[in-house]
């Protein structure tokens, strides 16, 4: 496709767009329900409950070790589905590119995002395109629909969590938001480490016989802190952690101790937080540990009978209040 940098004719409703559609989009992205000829997709009827969800997708940098903003948008939108208990169908993709983004580099990300969505089983059935001047985006944001289709053996609400329910968490947290963070290349800091993006709706089916699973939640913004304040906020019930019963990377560890960051508020973008029954969490832990995706899971802690708060137990003894985050000390994780 000609020239090599997205312009602003390729937004143009003109000759630039068809190509722009024709060549990257409907070239990565084809599937027997897109049709980009039409301004609206049918879909065949669905048997249950329809679930939707939205996502907008804003990460930096757009490439990052162990995804990209592509694979991440497929991954977002399937993962909120999966862990309200539905299974996903189909995704619709809305991309604001901005003038002079490479060609090669929009095509590489679209691709990826394909790629991942032929993976998890969801055709992108319809979408847009915009290109907004230089300087008026970041290269390419991306925002997705997601439709799927109710578990009838996941019945899942925050509603049903009681004291002494058991709290999961599949793998180690904070990979993704500290693997994006070294991506920046900000602090001169160097690792291995590479995001935990991914879906997690094996995890999720997994679950699915088990009797006492109450809720879950992908640990996005504000990581596992985050989920369990909500949970706090909408039960009126508290949360205790044990410190050395979380799994946490070295890798991670250590800039969370050079940088100041608190792992327990890092994003992650391919785990699931469980709340379970006293009496389902070994089950619940078994059948995570069976998985590649969740060979790291653990019991990290218990619902309390209030106050509304998240306290860390130190392996010494000691008890640490996990704040809720009031800044943002990572903008643009995902």
């Amino acid at each position: 496709m000609e020239p090599d940098r997205i312009q602003l004719a390729h937004g143009n409703g003109g000759r630039r767009m068809r190509e722009l559609i024709r060549d990257i989009f409907a070239r990565h992205l084809a599937n027997p329900l897109l049709d980009t000829d039409r301004d609206a997709s049918a879909l065949p009827p669905i048997d249950g409950v329809p679930v939707i969800t939205t996502d907008g997708f804003t990460v930096k940098p757009l490439e990052f070790p162990g995804g990209d903003i592509g694979s991440l948008a497929v991954h977002g939108t399937v993962n909120d589905l999966a862990v309200a208990g539905a299974i996903p169908l189909y995704v619709s993709l809305n991309a604001f590119i901005e003038e002079g983004l490479p060609v090669a580099t929009l095509d590489r990300l679209i691709a990826s995002l394909g790629k991942a969505a032929r993976e998890a089983g969801v055709p992108v059935v319809c979408g847009d395109t915009k290109v907004v001047p230089r300087g008026e985006g970041a290269g390419l944001y991306l925002a997705t629909t997601g439709i799927g289709v109710q578990d009838a053996a996941l019945d899942l609400d925050m509603a049903y969590i009681r004291p002494r329910d058991r709290i999961l968490v599949s793998g180690p947290v904070g990979d993704h938001g500290t693997a994006v963070l070294l991506a920046r290349e900000e602090f001169g800091l160097r690792s291995d480490l590479i995001s935990d993006a991914a879906s997690v709706l094996p995890l999720v089916q997994a679950l699915r016989d088990i009797e006492g699973i109450r809720f879950l939640r992908d640990p996005t913004r504000g990581g596992l802190a985050a989920v369990l304040h909500e949970i706090g906020h909408a039960t009126g019930f508290g949360a205790y952690l044990e410190q050395d019963a979380i799994p946490v990377r070295e890798a991670v560890a250590s800039v969370c101790e050079i940088l100041g960051y608190d792992p327990l508020h890092l994003a992650c973008e391919g785990r699931v937080v469980a709340v379970v029954a006293p009496d389902a969490a070994m089950a619940a832990l078994s059948a995570w540990r069976a998985l590649p995706q969740g060979e790291a899971a653990a019991i990290v802690g218990e619902i309390v009978d209030g106050p509304i708060r998240v306290v860390l137990r130190t392996p010494l003894g000691g008890e640490r209040v996990v704040e809720e985050l009031e800044d943002n000390p990572l903008p643009r994780i995902c």
